[in-house]
């Protein structure tokens, strides 16, 4: 007959007393910093910032002929004086085209050429890259002369076309650099895969490639926009009829050597911020991604 052995009995395990535990630090090194020596830089900057704007609100808003830091009563005069009679609506649909026009053809003629640099070796590739990089060191000045030249030769004086291709033209090089840095960054080990599977080199380019692109193509395309919404200098030279100036020759056209309107110059100076203001709001968290990735690789 078998017997039961007893199970042995355990010591009970000596209760510790916990150790206290020590204050975990949340805070970072950067915010040991005093509060006050982040905000009072951030504040005096603001300030310096925001004067130029209320100053221009103030001239646009107040009437004309006062001399009131506030602008009460508000009035819209000033805008609908430059809208109307000053023709800035015309200016608006202008600058409108000729940005719009140059966005399209600097993102697209900066893709094909900042893949060619990124995914192809030939022998002037270096010599190519030095030309662009020096190319902005060129002031846009320097162009009028040829351009005018060229654009006399093809009669497209007095044509937005040939504003559109003189701001093209001007934009590329740094477009391309751009590019071609920011498809580096993408394996090229994802198009090798696509090829594997059927694809051609458009094919893969096309699905793989530019869905990838899209924080670069809004930071050049950006760039390219607000750079030719803003110039004066190619409008000026190659447009002479008043119908087909944009917006920045419309604000110079309010200025006199007699008299300015100050009113009215500053309406139009909100008139054309507004719509480079507007689109940096909306492109904001993209523009940055875009501009850092390509100035990561070289």
């Amino acid at each position: 007959m078998s017997t039961i052995k007893e199970a042995p009995v355990l010591p009970t395990p000596r209760r510790t007393r916990p150790e206290p535990q020590r204050p975990v630090n949340k805070h970072r090194n950067w915010d040991e910093v005093p509060r006050w020596q982040i905000y009072l830089p951030l504040s005096i900057y603001l300030v310096f910032t925001l004067i130029p704007f209320y100053w221009i609100l103030l001239f646009a808003l107040r009437p004309a002929g006062s001399t009131s830091l506030v602008p009460w009563p508000i009035t819209f005069d000033h805008f609908q004086k430059v809208w109307t009679e000053r023709e800035f609506g015309t200016y608006f649909q202008n600058s409108v085209l000729v940005g719009l026009a140059t966005l399209v053809l600097t993102t697209i003629v900066a893709l094909a050429g900042g893949y060619a640099l990124a995914r192809f070796d030939f022998k002037v590739k270096r010599g190519f890259m030095l030309a662009l990089l020096c190319s902005q060191f060129v002031p846009g000045a320097l162009l009028l002369v040829p351009l005018f030249e060229i654009f006399a030769e093809l009669q497209m004086i007095n044509s937005l076309g040939s504003v559109i291709l003189a701001e093209t033209v001007f934009q590329l090089p740094l477009s391309m650099i751009l590019i071609s840095n920011f498809i580096k960054n993408v394996p090229y080990s994802l198009e090798e895969a696509a090829w594997v599977d059927g694809c051609n080199r458009f094919t893969a380019f096309r699905v793989i490639v530019l869905p990838l692109l899209r924080p670069g193509l809004i930071a050049v395309g950006s760039f390219a926009f607000v750079h030719s919404w803003n110039h004066f200098l190619f409008a000026l030279m190659f447009l002479n009829n008043q119908a087909k100036q944009t917006i920045p020759v419309g604000l110079n056209t309010l200025m006199s050597s007699d008299s300015v309107d100050l009113g009215a110059l500053a309406a139009g100076g909100i008139i054309a911020a507004v719509p480079v203001v507007l689109v940096f709001a909306f492109i904001q968290k993209w523009l940055i991604t875009g501009f850092s990735a390509g100035a990561v690789k070289g």
